[in-house]
C-alpha cells in the first residue's frame, strides 16, 4: 500500500499588509513565523483578518505589501496553482456527482500521477481518516462528519507543504465537532504536517493547537501556546476573548522581583507583576479560580445560581460590578441573595494587566493607496478603477459613413456595484442604451475589462 508522507515546510510572513479597495485594511503589517510540523491556529472575532491571512498563504488573495515565504521560496506573487498547499474548506466543496474515491483522487489525476497510483493513494487517504470501504458512496450518502473527513483525505493525499483549514468544524454539532477535531490533531501529529487552522471557537483552538495567534483589528494581539494565552494574557482583550475572565480593578502596592502585592476591594493578594509598576491596574481572574466558599477575601452577593450538570455557575455582585464564578460542589449550593466571601484558589495563575489599552472599536490608520502595489494596471488610460464611480467609456471611432453623424449617446456606461470590498466589480450595461461599434470592438472592450 502507498504511504502518505509529510513534506512539511515553515511559513514566514514579513511585514505583510492586505488592503481592499481604497483604504479597507484587512491585514495590517503582520510578522509571523510558523514552524514546520506545527499546528498553528489563527483565532479572533469576525472581521479581524484571520481568514484573509489564510487565503494569502493559499494564494487566493495577494498581499498588498510585504513577503510570504513557504520554506525557502518566496510565494508572494505566485498564484494558488503554483503553491504546494492544500485547503479544507468550511463547506467541504465535494463534487456531488462523484463517488468518495473519485473526489479524493480528483487532485491526483491533475498532478501527474498515473491512474493506478492515484487510486492507491486515494484508498490510503480514506483509510487514514477512518473511511475504509466508503469509496463507492456518493457524498450525499455520508454524514456531515464523514464528508469533512473526505475533504481532509483529498487534501492529505497531495502531500502538501502546508495544509490549511478554514473553520472546518462550524457545520457540525458539538459532539461530532469534538470527535473530528481530535482526529485532525491525531493525523497532524502522526504525519508531522504543517497546519494553519482558522477558527473563532476558543475551546477548539485550545484543544488542537501547538501555538495560537490571536488577531484583533487586522493585527496580531498576542502569540503563544494555549496555556500561556490562558494563564498569562498580555491584554484585556486576550484575557476576555480566550475563555472567560473576570477583570477586576486593583491597586499594585509593592513589587518584589516578578511578584506584586495587590489590593482588591480591601483584600491583599500576591501574584505575577507581568512587568507592570506600582499604581492602579486590572486583575484578570478565571471563573474556576474564584473560591466562593473562602474564609478570607472580599465580600460579594449571589445574584444568579445555575446548575449545569457537573458544576454550579454563579453570578456575583461586588463593589466594581458583577463577576462570574464556577464551583464543582453541586450538592451544597449557594442561595440567591446570600452574602459570601470570595477568595482565590492556590492552584492556577493570576495576572495584572495595564489599566488602559486600545479600545476594541478603535480603528487602525488606513494604509495609503500607494501601498497597493499588486493591483492590476489598466490596459487603457480611460479604464480607471476608482470605486465607486460612474464612467462613460466610448468605443474607438468607427470608419466614416454616409448619413447623419453618430449619436453621442451611443456608448457604454459602466456602473460599479460595491457589493463587497473583496469581490470583483463587474460592469453592468445601462438599460436602454445602444451598444455601438462592431462585434470585434465590443468583444475587445470586454476582454480589456476582464
Amino acid at each position: 500500500m502507498v504511504k502518505i508522507n509529510s513534506n512539511a515546510a515553515p511559513v514566514l510572513f514579513q511585514s505583510v499588509t492586505k488592503v481592499y479597495g481604497k483604504d479597507v485594511v484587512a491585514v495590517d503589517d503582520i510578522n509571523l513565523e510558523i514552524k514546520a510540523g506545527k499546528l498553528v491556529t489563527l483565532l479572533g472575532p469576525s472581521g479581524c483578518g484571520k481568514t484573509t491571512t489564510l487565503r494569502m498563504i493559499a494564494g487566493l488573495e495577494m498581499a498588498t505589501q510585504g513577503k510570504i515565504l513557504i520554506g525557502d521560496r518566496d510565494v508572494t506573487q505566485l498564484p494558488a496553482t503554483d503553491r504546494d498547499v492544500s485547503m479544507v474548506f468550511q463547506s467541504y466543496a465535494l463534487f456531488p456527482h462523484m463517488s468518495v474515491l473519485e473526489n479524493v483522487s480528483y487532485g491526483l489525476n491533475f498532478s501527474g500521477f498515473s491512474k493506478s497510483e492515484a487510486f492507491d493513494r486515494a484508498v490510503t487517504g480514506l483509510d487514514l481518516v477512518g473511511l475504509k470501504g466508503y469509496g463507492d458512496r456518493l457524498p450525499s450518502e455520508l454524514s456531515g462528519g464523514q464528508q469533512q473527513r473526505v475533504a481532509v483525505a483529498r487534501a492529505l493525499v497531495l502531500e502538501p507543504q502546508v495544509l490549511l483549514f478554514d473553520e472546518p468544524l462550524s457545520n457540525l454539532d458539538a459532539k461530532l465537532r469534538r470527535q473530528v477535531r481530535e482526529e485532525i490533531r491525531e493525523i497532524q501529529q502522526k504525519l508531522g504536517l504543517t497546519v494553519v487552522y482558522v477558527t473563532h471557537d476558543q475551546e477548539e483552538a485550545l484543544a488542537v493547537s501547538d501555538q495560537i495567534v490571536v488577531m484583533r483589528n487586522a493585527a496580531i494581539a498576542q502569540i503563544g501556546s494555549p496555556r500561556d494565552l490562558y494563564d498569562a494574557p498580555a491584554s484585556r482583550f486576550v484575557a476576555d476573548f480566550i475563555g472567560e475572565a473576570n477583570l477586576l480593578p486593583c491597586m499594585i502596592d509593592n513589587i518584589s522581583g516578578a511578584v506584586a502585592e495587590v489590593t482588591i476591594e480591601g483584600y491583599r493578594h500576591r501574584l505575577d507583576a507581568n512587568g507592570l509598576s506600582t499604581g492602579p491596574a486590572t486583575m484578570a481572574v478565571r471563573p474556576s479560580r474564584l473560591d466562593v466558599k473562602a474564609t478570607e477575601g472580599f465580600k460579594a452577593k449571589v445574584v444568579k445560581s445555575t446548575y449545569v450538570g457537573n458544576r454550579m455557575e454563579y453570578t456575583l455582585a461586588v463593589q466594581s460590578g458583577e463577576i462570574f464564578a464556577v464551583h464543582e460542589d453541586v450538592d451544597n449550593t449557594l442561595a440567591i441573595g446570600q452574602e459570601i466571601t470570595i477568595g482565590f484558589f492556590e492552584r492556577g495563575r493570576f495576572c495584572c494587566l495595564p489599566l488602559k489599552e486600545r479600545r476594541p472599536d478603535q480603528k487602525l490608520q488606513s494604509v495609503p493607496r500607494k501601498h497597493q502595489a499588486h493591483q492590476r494596471q489598466p490596459v487603457r488610460p480611460e479604464l480607471s478603477w476608482r470605486l465607486p464611480t460612474v464612467s462613460q467609456i466610448h468605443h474607438p471611432p468607427r470608419p466614416p459613413k454616409a448619413g447623419p453623424p453618430d449619436n453621442p449617446k451611443h456608448s457604454y456606461v459602466l456602473r460599479y456595484s460595491l457589493r463587497g470590498a473583496h469581490q470583483r466589480h463587474r460592469p453592468v450595461r445601462a438599460p436602454q442604451r445602444h451598444c455601438g461599434g462592431t462585434l470585434h470592438q465590443r468583444l475587445r472592450f470586454f476582454q480589456l475589462l476582464f
